[in-house]
Parts: C-alpha cells; structure tokens; sequence
C-alpha cells in the first residue's frame, strides 16, 4: 500500500520528529510513504480568522499536491477535520457566488481520502497492536477536532492501550478544551491560558510521566504552560509513542 503524508506546516516547522515518526511506523507496517513536496499550510488559520478567500489558494494547492493518492495520512486532526469538513464548504459557497465549481470539485475529491493518523491504522490497516514499545505511564489528551469534529472515539485509547510497557492512566476532564483553539489563544489569551492550567493539573494529578495527544498544536500550548510551571510531565505526540519500539526506542 502506497500513502501520501501530509505532515502539516506546524510539525513541518516545529515538530519535524513527529513526521519521521509517522513514516517510521507506517514503514514498519508495510506501507510505503511518500512525502509530496508542493504541500504547505492547508489554510486553517486564515480560514478561522475569516479569510474565506484567502483560504482558497491553498485548498487548490493541497488539491493538487495530493491529487492521484487513494489515502492521505496526517498525525493532525485539526488538520484533517479542516479539509473533510471545511473545504467543502467553501467550495459550496463559491460555487454560490457564480464563481464556478472548481473548488467544490477538488474538495469532493480530496476530503474523503483524507485520514487523520489513528482513523488510518485502525480503520484502514485495521491494527491496534503497532508493535510499539514505551515504558512509562501516559494520559491522552482528545483534542477537539479530533474529538467532536472527526469522532476519533477510542481509537487512540486502543493503540495506546496495545503499546507494550505502557501504563495508560485515566486523564481528569479529558473532553474538556485545553483552550488552545488556533486562533483563539491569541484573541484570547487570559481564557485560553486557564483552560490550559486546568489540564495540566488535571494531567499532573493522574499520575503520569507523559501527557500524550494526537494534535501537536494543542500539545504545544500544554507544554508551554508544563514549562513554565517548571514540571516534570512531558508533552508528546501519540505517534511518537507509536513508532518506538523495543530494539528501536524513542531518542
């Protein structure tokens, strides 16, 4: 099986380990993973400050990056849920507004292909056990796209559980927002940052050495606020977790 990646401009930029991580793991499972080059932002943070038409390029650009693969995977669920769920709708908007339907045409044809990370090991590949290895207790953190908008359900829960070593414990709260939301920790700083102080500690309190999640935009805004609170529980990508393994640990 032969996959694109969409790694996203967040991981691309500062979270590289958390792509090599994804094909790592995928390799392992067999699947071939190419990386299309012409990839960049997918136009989320545009798109949620109101620049519909902004947003537009991009989608013709992602489009057409990953135009010609059957699945496309990304260890994003903010990512995934803005192309399943929003680039239909600005192609239904253009469309309209007498612009034609060309965007509506690439989204129809991009958004059913795209699969955020777990959605595609449990339900294409059809595994949970990924052959991982990771010996310390873990919360997970559901961030809210993945939550709410992709259903993501158990499915990570699931692969965390089949990891060999780990320890997944109970997170406090879990569906609650960390108060990142993009944009919203800008516009709203004071909000977001006790959103956030209230999942840390709810983290902290369960007993964990690792808070995992599966959105490194979220887990940039926890580990920002485990930082400064100087603690000793550590932000990670799930697919970091994924991709260590016994003979080949995580670095």
């Amino acid at each position: 099986m032969r996959v694109a990646l969409f790694v996203t401009c967040v991981n691309d930029a500062l979270y590289p380990r958390t792509g090599i991580a994804v094909v790592r793991l995928l390799e392992r499972l067999g699947v071939e993973v190419d990386f299309p080059a012409a990839q960049s932002c997918c136009g989320q943070p545009q798109y949620n400050t109101g620049y519909r038409y902004e947003t537009e390029p991009l989608l013709r650009r992602t489009a057409r990056a990953f135009a010609g693969y059957e699945y496309v995977v990304t260890p994003s669920g903010s990512c995934a849920a803005m192309i399943r769920e929003h680039y239909p709708r600005i192609g239904r908007k253009a469309a309209g507004e007498g612009r034609g339907t060309e965007l509506a045409e690439a989204a129809a044809s991009l958004a059913p292909r795209v699969y955020e990370l777990t959605e595609f090991l449990v339900d294409v590949l059809g595994v949970t056990d990924v052959g991982a290895y990771f010996p310390h207790t873990v919360t997970y953190h559901p961030s809210c796209h993945g939550l709410r908008g992709l259903g993501l359900g158990d499915r990570p829960r699931r692969l965390l559980a089949a990891v060999k070593g780990l320890d997944l414990v109970e997170l406090p709260g879990a569906e609650e927002c960390c108060g990142f939301g993009g944009t919203f920790a800008v516009k709203n700083p004071d909000v977001s940052t006790a959103m956030g102080t209230d999942k840390i500690a709810n983290a902290a309190a369960s007993g964990a050495e690792v808070l995992c999640g599966a959105d490194n935009s979220c887990l940039a805004h926890l580990d920002g606020l485990l930082r400064r609170a100087d603690a000793s529980l550590r932000a990670l990508h799930l697919a970091e977790i994924l991709a260590a393994a016994e003979e080949d640990p995580l670095p």
